[in-house]
C-alpha cells in the first residue's frame, strides 16, 4: 500500500489557540544561534533543523511568555529535533543501546553540570549553554524539574534503541508507556514553567490529577506526531515503533484500519483530558491553572504546527517551504466518545473517579 492511499482524517482538537506576537523576531535570533553553535555536522543537518520551526511550536506553548525566555525554551526544541535526528532515529548508535546509554549518560551529565566537558559529542556544549539560558532566569526549581524531565526523556529513548535493536515491536500497553518517555514530551511541558515564569507549587504539580493532565498531554501530541509523520515514513519504508505499526503488528490490523484505531484512542484520551482540566481550574491557583492552560495550548499547537512544519511535510533529500497559510480542516466531533479508560493498564489510571473527587 502507497502512502498516499491512507487517508487521515482531519484532527478533533477543540482547544484554543494561540501564538506569541513576536516569534518572527525570535525565530530570527534561533536561526543565528543554529548556525553558530557546531550542533550541525553538515549543511542539510542544518537545514533540517532550521526547518523544524521551533520558534514557531514553542510559540503556540507559551504565547505570553518573555521573548528571552521563549528563545531558550525554543533553543531546546531545534537542540532537541537535531539530536533526535542524528543519534536516536537515524545514524550509527540508533540500534546499538549500549553505546546510546553511554552517550545518553554524558549528555545528562552535559545539562545537570556547567562544568562537565564538552568535548564528548557536539551536542553537549549546545545543550549547556541552553542550560545556562535556563539558570540566568533566577528559578533554580524549574532547572531541577527540567533535568529530571530530561532524564526520563533519554530513558525512554533508550528503550525506544533497545527495542530496534532486538527487533522487538511493543504491544499497546508497552509502547503507550514508552511513548510517554520517548517522545520528548516530559521536557516539552517541563519549560512551560521556565518559559512563562509561573512556578508551580510542587504540591500542586506533583498531586495526581495535575500529573494525569500532563501525561495526558504527551500523550496526545505524540499520537498526533505519528499521524504528522506517517506518511512521509511510509514513503521512507520506515518501520518504526509507533502507534500504527503497534496496531497493525498486534492487532492485526490494515493501515487505514490502525489510523482509525490510533484516532478514537486518541480522541479518547483528549476527551478525557478536557473533562478533568476544567475539574483542575475550577479549584487550582494561579500558577497551576496557567500550566494546565499551557498544556492544552500545547495540545493545539502541536497540531497546528505539525499540520504545516517542512519536518512532516518535506519526502525529499531537502526540507520544503512551510505551508504558512494553507486553510486547516478541523474534525467536529471527536471519532469515539466512549469514556472507559483505554485497553492499557499503564495508562487505565488517567480515568480514576479519585482525580475528579480530589
Amino acid at each position: 500500500m502507497s502512502s498516499t492511499s491512507v487517508e487521515l482524517p482531519p484532527i478533533w482538537c477543540p482547544l484554543e489557540s494561540a501564538r506569541h506576537r513576536r516569534a518572527d523576531q525570535v525565530e530570527d535570533r534561533a536561526v543565528e544561534w543554529i548556525r553558530n553553535s557546531g550542533m550541525c555536522a553538515t549543511p542539510e543537518e542544518e537545514s533540517w533543523v532550521i526547518a523544524s520551526r521551533s520558534v514557531d511550536f514553542y510559540a503556540r506553548f507559551a504565547p505570553v511568555a518573555d521573548e528571552d525566555r521563549l528563545l531558550a525554551t525554543a533553543l531546546w526544541v531545534y537542540w532537541g529535533f537535531a539530536f533526535d535526528d542524528a543519534r536516536c532515529d537515524n545514524g550509527p548508535l540508533s540500534t546499538r543501546p549500549a553505546a546510546f546509554n553511554a552517550l545518553a549518560g554524558a549528555v545528562q551529565r552535559g545539562l545537570e553540570a556547567p562544568s562537565a566537558r564538552p568535548d564528548r559529542d557536539r551536542f553537549i556544549g549546545p545543550l549547556q549553554d541552553i542550560a545556562s539560558r535556563f539558570r540566568s532566569f533566577g528559578q533554580p526549581a524549574l532547572v531541577q524539574r527540567f533535568a529530571a524531565a530530561h532524564r526520563a526523556w533519554l530513558s525512554g529513548v533508550c528503550w525506544q534503541i533497545g527495542n530496534a535493536a532486538a527487533e522487538h515491536m511493543p504491544e499497546l500497553d508497552e509502547f503507550m508507556a514508552m511513548r510517554l518517555l520517548s517522545s520528548g514530551g516530559e521536557p516539552t511541558f517541563a519549560m512551560l514553567e521556565l518559559a512563562t515564569g509561573a512556578e508551580v507549587p510542587a504540591a500542586e504539580l506533583s498531586h495526581p490529577a495535575a500529573r494525569a493532565l500532563t501525561e495526558m498531554a504527551i500523550t496526545v501530541a505524540a499520537l498526533d506526531n505519528d499521524r504528522h509523520s506517517m506518511h512521509k515514513e511510509m514513503a521512507r519504508g520506515d518501520t518504526n515503533q509507533n502507534i500504527f505499526t503497534v496496531l497493525m503488528r498486534h492487532a492485526g490490523l490494515p493501515p487505514q484500519e490502525a489510523v482509525r484505531e490510533a484516532t478514537a484512542m486518541r480522541d479518547r484520551v483528549l476527551l478525557r483530558f478536557i473533562e478533568l482540566r476544567e475539574h483542575v481550574r475550577s479549584r487550582s491557583g494561579a500558577e497551576l491553572v496557567r500550566y494546565v492552560d499551557g498544556l492544552g495550548y500545547g495540545i493545539r499547537g502541536n497540531a497546528e504546527w505539525g499540520l504545516r512544519v517542512p519536518r512532516y511535510l518535506s519526502h525529499g533529500l531537502r526540507p520544503a517551504d512551510a505551508v504558512e497559510d494553507n486553510p486547516l480542516d478541523w474534525a467536529e466531533q471527536p471519532t469515539d466518545t466512549n469514556r472507559a479508560p483505554l485497553p492499557a493498564p499503564s495508562v487505565a489510571w488517567w480515568w480514576d473517579r479519585d482525580l475528579l473527587g480530589a
